[in-house]
């Protein structure tokens, strides 16, 4: 039992650092108020990391007397963790470890309370069946990765887009009429509504599905709204943005002398070979890639690489329909992290670009398979 006197201000000083939350790592309950009746209450206790006598929980004989009433080495607790680490779970809270819980926490509550009044942005997350894995976006890492960009959810409750517990797989053509139908009815009646009324002022976009869903995604979103689209990474697993790579750059490769149908193929998270292409269109296609030095999973680090991609993407666009013409249809073989597909079908612009057909790699059927097709001679997409 502690038996310094903490003055009335580092009291204070200590409630605002925390928010008013416990700080032991994954509770963050709020401590003014009773969880059953929310009749509003003190129910926090301040405990001592190093403890205020050299015999209490991780006491030491020079500190422990030096610290007693130093905010640094003071938390603030519910009734169960103080418990926990003072008693039941005495030896497994090292001093280190709670001081990392404090310091995690404090920084968390100064980020968020940073966060300027127009920073506000609705949370969308969208999922479907990636081959037989069912792919669920996080709400919870969804608000981390805006938090991180200075960015708070305008609304309790995310814009759900995908299907819920769908049954059907990416190897059918039914999964691509389904899928498709409910995304674009979804776009149509949640978030077009809302933007049109001023109710939604900006997106954040967590996605995870097949390339050619995410295209039809971020068709039907357009680059018309603000929004910031998400990178969902490997190392670590988490969509938070990264450091820029240095001296990064997409290479852009112009087909020569070929007078078949026009393809795209975006070699970045996987190599597509040549031989992978002609099987579909034949040995004539004419091929315009954009690839990156070493293809793999996890190269998208930063939203600088994303903006990149944008850039480069308009510049070939145009010069595809230069050399094509206006009523070529630009068959697009995908290998991309989630975050460029969706961008690539919010830059299409259906007045402006060359019909798009997309494909989807699917083992199972041998090889790239017609999956959908985007701005339509309608200025659709089916």
């Amino acid at each position: 039992m502690s038996s310094t006197a903490i003055p009335g201000k580092v009291k204070l000083r200590l409630w605002v650092k925390a928010g008013g939350r416990c700080q032991y790592a994954g509770c963050n309950k709020p401590l003014w108020r009773d969880d059953l009746t929310m009749a509003d209450m003190n129910r926090a206790y301040i405990a001592h990391i190093i403890a205020d006598s050299p015999n209490g929980p991780r006491g030491d004989a020079v500190l422990s007397p030096q610290l007693a009433d130093d905010i640094s080495n003071l938390m603030l607790l519910c009734d169960e963790h103080h418990r926990l680490i003072d008693h039941e779970g005495k030896d497994d809270h090292s001093v280190e470890t709670l001081q990392c819980m404090k310091r995690e926490h404090e920084q968390r509550i100064e980020t968020v309370t940073s966060i300027d009044s127009d920073r506000q942005s609705h949370i969308l997350l969208y999922g479907a069946n990636v081959g037989d894995h069912n792919s669920s976006v996080s709400y919870r890492k969804a608000k981390l990765a805006m938090l991180l960009d200075k960015r708070y959810p305008a609304s309790p409750h995310p814009l759900l887009l995908g299907m819920v517990n769908s049954s059907f797989r990416d190897r059918t053509e039914e999964f691509w009429r389904i899928e498709s139908d409910h995304l674009r009815n979804m776009v149509q009646q949640q978030i077009r509504p809302q933007l049109a009324s001023g109710g939604i002022e900006h997106l954040s976009v967590f996605a995870l599905a097949p390339q050619p869903l995410l295209m039809l995604l971020g068709y039907l979103l357009s680059d018309i709204p603000a929004a910031q689209v998400y990178q969902l990474h490997r190392e670590p697993q988490d969509w938070c943005w990264q450091n820029d790579s240095d001296g990064f750059e997409y290479m852009v490769q112009e087909p020569g002398e070929a007078t078949g149908q026009p393809a795209l193929v975006l070699s970045l998270s996987a190599t597509i070979m040549d031989d992978r292409i002609s099987a579909v269109l034949g040995d004539d296609a004419a091929i315009w890639r954009v690839t990156v030095p070493e293809p793999n999973n996890d190269f998208l680090k930063s939203r600088r690489q994303l903006q990149q991609f944008r850039e480069i993407m308009r510049q070939l666009l145009n010069s595809i329909k230069a050399r094509h013409g206006q009523d070529a249809v630009l068959h697009v073989f995908p290998a991309a992290p989630v975050a460029v597909a969706v961008e690539m079908g919010r830059i299409i612009m259906p007045k402006a670009d060359v019909r798009l057909r997309i494909y989807d790699q699917n083992n199972d059927l041998g090889g790239f398979m017609h999956a959908l097709d985007l701005a339509t001679a309608q200025g659709g997409a089916k």
